[in-house]
């Protein structure tokens, strides 16, 4: 690992990494938290619609009034200042910057913020997931002709799973399921902004629920984000969801191995090579002792019985079979990690995870009876929740993927627990995220991927 000597060598020379952030929420403000102490990085631009927001936030993230201002970017940059505004195409614009971090969290706005970052020669690290299982094939190819890197974003968990697989891999195994913890319920699928805040007083110590996004939050626990978060994993790996998506087994760190492994072998898994997100809480609601709620995993199996013999030596965590071990990683920082990602795409020319087909999509799902004429909210709003589905099964059932299931009108009334499809909903043409959507589709359809046996093989 070099890329410290890199940054030091960039302030040496006056030549630091050049940054527009956009979006200054939790995972904004984490980074915030960190870049200002970083060698060799300098924001030079910060977006966010709440301008009042953002200096509060900045002044929480120990920022000295003196180092941000409102008057222009040239400004800041011959300073060596933040320039903030509610503007994000003023930051984008730039052509100065090196890079875009794209935190928004609003799919629409990714999508719409990526391009035009491409456009202006901008490598692009994609914070807002929920545009990437959008879109981001597409985005990381539209990238890649303008000679710029689209990114997963490093801290978050997609990235950090798909090291986890390429490690696996460089190392020569075989990915059996890669995935994380979360905490999950099966009565979480029907929370809404009104009803979360009573089960994260659980677990969480907020005083206020103004002081966070509510539906931010709520889509941690009804199951969005997991789907979310593993189907980026899936499009940047070639691992290939479950025909009946995630089925949050309760688990220790300690039973990864044993639980993510095919149903054939003993465990919880439809197939092999895929994806599965772990559950803190048993389904009783007790919680699971050593639970791995904020980590991350791989599971990878041996072709040899000295692999399994070295499996045991090294504490890799086996199965009961010695076949199948496990590695984790306990917790994860989102924003104060994501420096990685910046100093990667710029320095290295390399991403922090990259989508390179279309092999799994996250659709809506009605937590409620839907009414014709309803409009549908989103991601951890009041009516759907995101389900993972293999792409090629969303395809064959025409469905609406969770990042264009809000502010779209109900054509019909739709049952509980029902997938919804494009035609549920009044679909507007013109609409871009729903245009790349289709471009996307139209250049990955759903193939079968190159990357990952699907079957198990035979032990030596």
């Amino acid at each position: 690992m070099n890329l410290y000597h890199m940054l030091a060598a960039r302030a040496e020379e006056d030549r630091p990494i050049r940054v527009g952030l956009i979006g200054a929420g939790k995972f904004g403000t984490m980074y915030l938290a960190q870049v200002r102490t970083t060698t060799g990085v300098h924001l030079a631009g910060l977006a966010d619609l709440d301008l009042g927001a953002v200096q509060s936030r900045l002044e929480a993230a120990g920022w000295e009034p003196e180092r941000w201002d409102a008057q222009s970017m040239n400004d800041a940059l011959k300073r060596g200042t933040t320039f903030i505004t509610d503007n994000a195409d003023q930051v984008i614009d730039c052509t100065e910057l090196d890079v875009i971090i794209e935190a928004t969290g609003v799919p629409h706005a990714g999508i719409r913020h990526c391009r035009r970052a491409i456009a202006a020669g901008h490598h692009v690290v994609m914070v807002t997931v929920e545009a990437d299982v959008v879109a981001g094939p597409l985005l990381a190819r539209e990238a890649e002709k303008e000679g710029v890197i689209y990114s997963l974003a490093w801290g978050d968990q997609p990235a950090l799973v798909a090291e986890h697989v390429d490690w696996a891999r460089t190392c020569g195994f075989d990915v059996v399921a890669a995935g994380k913890g979360t905490r999950y319920h099966p009565d979480y699928h029907a929370l809404t902004p009104d009803t979360v805040w009573d089960v994260l007083q659980q677990y969480l110590k907020i005083a206020d629920p103004e002081s966070i996004n509510i539906k931010m939050f709520n889509s941690f626990l009804d199951g969005s984000k997991s789907g979310i978060e593993m189907t980026a994993v899936c499009n940047a790996t070639g691992l290939v969801p479950q025909s009946s998506g995630l089925g949050f087994p309760p688990c220790s760190r300690f039973e990864l191995a044993d639980t993510c492994k095919p149903a054939l072998d003993g465990g919880s898994l439809s197939r092999y090579g895929t994806t599965e997100v772990v559950s803190s809480l048993n389904r009783n609601g007790e919680s699971v002792p050593h639970h791995l709620a904020m980590g991350t995993f791989v599971v990878i199996d041996a072709d040899s019985d000295y692999a399994r013999q070295c499996f045991q030596e090294y504490h890799m965590l086996p199965d009961r079979s010695g076949r199948y071990a496990a590695l984790y990683r306990p917790t994860h920082m989102i924003g104060m990690e994501l420096g990685i990602s910046v100093a990667s795409t710029v320095l290295r020319k390399e991403a922090t995870g990259r989508p390179k087909g279309f092999y799994s999509d996250v659709a809506a799902v009605a937590k409620r009876p839907l009414v014709k004429g309803e409009t549908l909210d989103g991601e951890g709003g009041f009516c759907v929740w995101g389900k993972q589905l293999p792409a090629a099964d969303s395809m064959a059932r025409n469905a609406l993927p969770l990042g264009l299931a809000a502010n779209i009108r109900l054509r019909r009334d739709v049952g509980a627990g029902d997938l919804l499809t494009f035609d549920d909903v009044e679909v507007d043409d013109a609409d871009e995220a729903l245009r790349a959507r289709q471009d996307m589709v139209k250049q990955f359809h759903p193939a079968a991927p190159e990357l990952v046996k699907l079957e198990p093989k035979q032990a030596a």
